[in-house]
Order: structure tokens, then C-alpha cells, then sequence
């Protein structure tokens, strides 16, 4: 059947003038096999669509135009059906990959944010490691440039007894007394010496008699500094923190409709629709399971104990999220055993069949762990190799296999994953022991750093490389709804600032799991 309708999508492609590239081809597939009784109108209106679709560079179709046109689509979809009250879970789940995540640039001059336009390799320039560095910057400028706290008053006023909080340039301290406020990266040009940067200068810092805020203080990260210059050249800083945050209403309003997200735009009345219908999918249910080892009889025993429960429940999740790592042992160049983990992904796939109303009624999203099959350890990861997941693909044909971090669409609630041993690393990455004086919860201070730098990962690229080009693709802005940290590290749930962020355990170390409920952003705690 599906031979036949590959058939028939690039016959009415050639007869419109289109070529499609074989990744698109697959994705146009995905979408029409939603639609098993209206396959012809299901594609007419996909072509119709992406004849519409303005960023298209060529007569070649690729799986960026695609997956796009598919994502609002299917979004408008379950829009329509809001009268009904008969929306599919299934349209309502839009997983977007990092490598497809809209790349956006803040103009320092204009004042505003553009879409990049262009190509981007995966091997980058060298202009493109320094864009990295600037971009982050200026996101975080940008957004602290309109906190009351820190913006020049449009008239002169009585400053208070603690003076002006004014950001001043680097290059502007040369030769100024008294204390300022600055703006900067913390950076290491000198072995044992640090020094804090902004996009024209840089000055030595001295942290020893600072006062921090909540967070993990490491190279690479933005911090907003209050202190004074010494005689000898250095910056004495006296209160350091991170750029404040920015609510994620007024972000919006700042981005004049643009999707940073990935997930699409809808008009007014459509995103109105969605949150109706949201209100409606109170039941619905995604459960998060990290660390499943395929190779470990004992993991995949517990695993089916977890499948059993769910299979008798009255509402089935409608969605379940694996992720990695999949294997006990790190599928690095001395890993052999790659044709046997093909194996155990087949056995994955028949256990999950062996269930019906999860294969019916469920969807399956799969993300790679930092030890998993891959080109390399560099963030973001792409998803896992076909040659493992073929097998299991034969059981559970409408599985989803996406990149590490990916991020997933519900309704109108933004939900980002991530699988990454980020609380060790970045405990060890700590320039200043963290501040206890709100809190002495190592989660909760990486909570804290990863929102206020408006990015999944702001560790050294010699701590942990990331693809330069797609740097984009960890930031966190505007803050979304959910942020899954997965970790080896035990279970934990904070919710700051209106932002829900947990971590769902070790499955094959602590047997726990996460379910979660993202119409109320409930977490579930479980385990074994």
C-alpha cells in the first residue's frame, strides 16, 4: 500500500513541476498515512500548501518545507475539530527535531529579531564559533535592556542611595571610579585568570568577594556584575547574578509573531481553538522513562511490568517517551555489538506490540542518550541510526525518532527534553561554590542557571562541543512551558517562575519514571 502511495505523491509532484528528496518523501508519507481514507485529498492539500510556502529555494522539495507546512496543518487540524470535541492526541503531538528548529539573530542596530536566511552546515566557519558566542549575548542584551531594573529612565531622576543600575560598557570602565554595573561572558583567556567580556572589550575579574545569586557560576556563562575597577586594571565584582528573567507573555509580544519554537503560527482565533480543546485533554497523560538498557534482562523485565500497568488503565497515555541511554555500555569506537542492539530494539518493538491499545492509542518518541550510537558526542545529537531501529520500526511503524534535545508541541504547551548528565558537569564546571542562601538544592540551582541563560547547555565547548551553526537549537527562549532534564541523577520536579521542570529519574538504576500531565503540568512521580 504505501509502495502505491509513494507512487502516486511524486506522480502529481512531477505533474506540478516538483522533485522531492527522499527524506521528504518519507515525511510527506508520515502525513498522508494519518489519513488512510482520504489519501488524494490528503496530498492535494499538502501540495497545495507547499506550493504556497514562500521559503521554498527550489523546484527540490526538502524535509524542512515539509515538516513545516505538516506541522501547521495538522495544528490547524485539531483547531477544526474543537467544535467536535473529536481531536486526535495523535495531531495534537508535534515532535520538532534541533536540526529544524528556525534560526533567529538579534540586530543590534534595528533593534529587532530576523530569520536567518540561508544554508547551514554542520561543519561550520570559523565566524560562525564567534556568531555562537554573540548571539547568546545579544538574546540575553536584548531582554535585559527592558528590565525596569537595568533600563536608562527616559527623564533624569533622583537616583537612589544604591545609584543607577545602568549597564555600562567593558571599554567604558577604562579610567572610571566608583561602582558600575557590567554586562558580560565570563571567559578564561589566561590559565588562572578570568576575565569577563561583552562584544567590544574585556577586563580581569576578581571573584573572591562576590556576592552571588542562585545558580552555578561556570566559564561561559552571561552574568550581569556590580563592582569597581582597581588601580592595578581589575574589576573588584561585589554582587554577581545572572540577567533577569523575562515573563514569557511579554516575550511574545516583543517577537511579533515569529516562531522561535518551531511548531509553527497560527492566527488568533486557531491558537484560541487549541486552548479550548487543551482544556478538554485533561486526561492526557506522557510518560518518561531515561536510561532503558535493551542489553539488560532485568531493565527490560521491569519495563514490560510498566506496560502491563498502562495497558489496563481506562485512558492509555498518549504518549510515551524513551530515552536513552539504550545500552549499559557506551556505543563508543571500542563497541562491537552493534548488530546484537539492532536485535534488542526488535524485541523492544515486540514487547510494546505484544500491548495493543498502547500500539493503537499510543505514540512512541525515542531520543538518544551522551552514550548512545551516533557521529559523534557533539550537541545536538541526531537521532538514533536507522541500521538499530529498522527492526522495531517493523512493529511499530509510527514510532518517532528524534534528535537530543528535540522538543514537542501539545495543544499550545511547549515542552522541551533533554538527556544529558548536565548536574554533574556543571557541579564540576563551578568557578564559586553556589550560593545557599535560597536554596541547597543542586537541581534547583541548575534550574536556575538554564533559564536565566536562556540555554539547555551554557557549558565551556571544551566541557561539552556543540555544533556551532545549531547553537539555536538549546536556546531557551521564550521560556517554554516544560523544560525534561533527564539525568542519572535521582528524580526531581521544581517549578520556577511558572516553569515546570523535572527530571524523571535513572529507569535502570532507581527503576523510576515520570508521568506527566502537561494540560495541568502536573508530575506523577513513580516507580517500581
Amino acid at each position: 500500500m504505501s509502495g502505491q502511495t509513494r507512487k502516486k505523491i511524486q506522480k502529481k509532484l512531477k505533474i506540478r513541476g516538483y522533485g522531492l528528496r527522499m527524506d521528504a518523501l518519507d515525511e510527506i508519507l508520515s502525513f498522508v498515512n494519518r489519513f488512510p481514507d482520504a489519501e488524494d485529498e490528503a496530498i492535494d492539500l499538502l501540495l497545495d500548501q507547499l506550493e504556497h510556502e514562500s521559503s521554498l529555494k527550489s523546484s527540490i522539495i526538502d524535509k524542512e518545507s515539509v515538516n513545516r507546512v505538516t506541522s501547521v496543518l495538522l495544528q490547524a487540524e485539531a483547531a477544526a475539530e474543537g467544535d467536535s470535541g473529536s481531536a486526535s492526541s495523535h495531531s495534537a503531538i508535534r515532535v520538532i527535531d534541533a536540526f529544524l528548529v528556525p534560526k533567529f539573530r538579534f540586530d543590534s542596530i534595528k533593534k529587532h529579531f530576523y530569520q536567518h536566511a540561508g544554508s547551514l552546515p554542520i561543519h561550520g566557519e570559523a565566524s560562525a564559533k564567534a556568531a555562537l558566542y554573540r548571539d547568546r549575548f545579544l538574546l540575553l542584551f536584548q531582554r535585559v535592556s527592558r528590565d525596569q531594573h537595568f533600563s536608562r529612565p527616559s527623564f533624569d531622576v533622583v537616583n537612589s542611595e544604591f545609584g543607577s543600575c545602568e549597564i555600562s560598557t567593558i571599554q567604558s570602565l577604562v579610567g572610571q571610579t566608583g561602582r558600575r554595573w557590567v554586562m558580560g561572558v565570563i571567559s578564561q583567556l589566561e590559565d588562572g585568570h578570568f576575565y569577563l567580556e561583552d562584544l567590544a572589550a574585556s577586563v580581569e575579574i576578581d571573584l573572591s568577594k562576590a556576592k552571588i545569586t542562585t545558580g552555578f557560576f561556570t566559564e561561559n556563562t552571561i552574568v550581569v556584575a556590580e563592582g569597581e575597577m582597581l588601580v592595578d586594571g581589575i574589576f573588584q565584582v561585589i554582587t554577581c547574578g545572572f540577567p533577569p528573567l523575562e515573563d514569557r507573555d511579554q516575550s511574545l509580544k516583543v517577537l511579533a509573531g515569529y516562531d522561535f519554537f518551531g511548531g509553527g503560527t497560527l492566527k488568533k482565533e486557531d491558537t484560541l481553538r487549541l486552548a479550548d480543546l487543551e482544556k478538554r485533554a485533561a486526561n492526557d497523560m506522557f510518560v518518561i522513562l531515561s536510561d532503558i538498557w535493551l542489553d539488560n534482562e532485568e531493565v527490560m523485565g521491569k519495563l514490560e511490568v510498566v506496560l502491563d500497568g498502562f495497558e489496563s488503565v481506562e485512558v492509555v497515555p498518549s504518549l510515551f517517551v524513551f530515552m536513552g541511554n539504550f545500552c549499559s555500555h557506551p556505543c563508543n569506537l571500542s563497541f562491537h555489538s552493534f548488530s546484537s542492539l539492532r536485535l534488542q530494539f526488535g524485541k523492544l518493538g515486540q514487547m510494546i506490540a505484544a500491548h495493543p491499545r498502547l500500539k493503537e492509542h499510543s505514540r512512541f518518541l525515542f531520543i538518544p542518550g551522551p552514550d548512545d550510537a551516533g557521529p559523534s558526542t557533539v550537541l545536538p545529537r541526531c537521532a538514533l541510526p536507522k541500521y538499530l531501529t529498522e527492526e522495531l520500526q517493523k512493529y511499530i511503524p509510527n514510532a518517532i525518532f528524534s534528535s537530543n534535545p528535540c522538543r514537542i508541541k501539545f495543544y499550545t504547551q511547549e515542552i522541551v527534553f533533554f538527556r544529558q548528565d548536565l548536574l554533574y558537569r556543571m557541579r564540576r564546571s563551578c568557578l564559586i561554590p553556589p550560593s545557599r542562601e535560597e536554596t541547597d538544592d543542586p537541581f534547583e540551582h541548575l534550574v536556575a542557571t538554564i533559564t536565566h541563560q536562556s540555554h539547555l547547555c551554557p557549558l565551556p565547548l571544551t566541557v561539552q562541543p556543540i555544533i556551532w551553526n545549531y547553537d539555536h537549537s538549546l536556546h531557551l527562549y521564550p521560556t517554554p512551558h516544560a523544560i525534561v532534564l533527564a539525568d542519572k541523577s535521582e528524580q526531581k520536579a521544581f517549578k520556577y517562575t511558572g516553569i515546570t521542570c523535572f527530571n524523571p529519574g535513572s529507569f535502570s538504576s532507581d527503576s523510576t519514571f515520570v508521568a506527566y500531565r502537561p494540560c495541568t503540568q502536573e508530575v506523577e512521580f513513580s516507580a517500581l
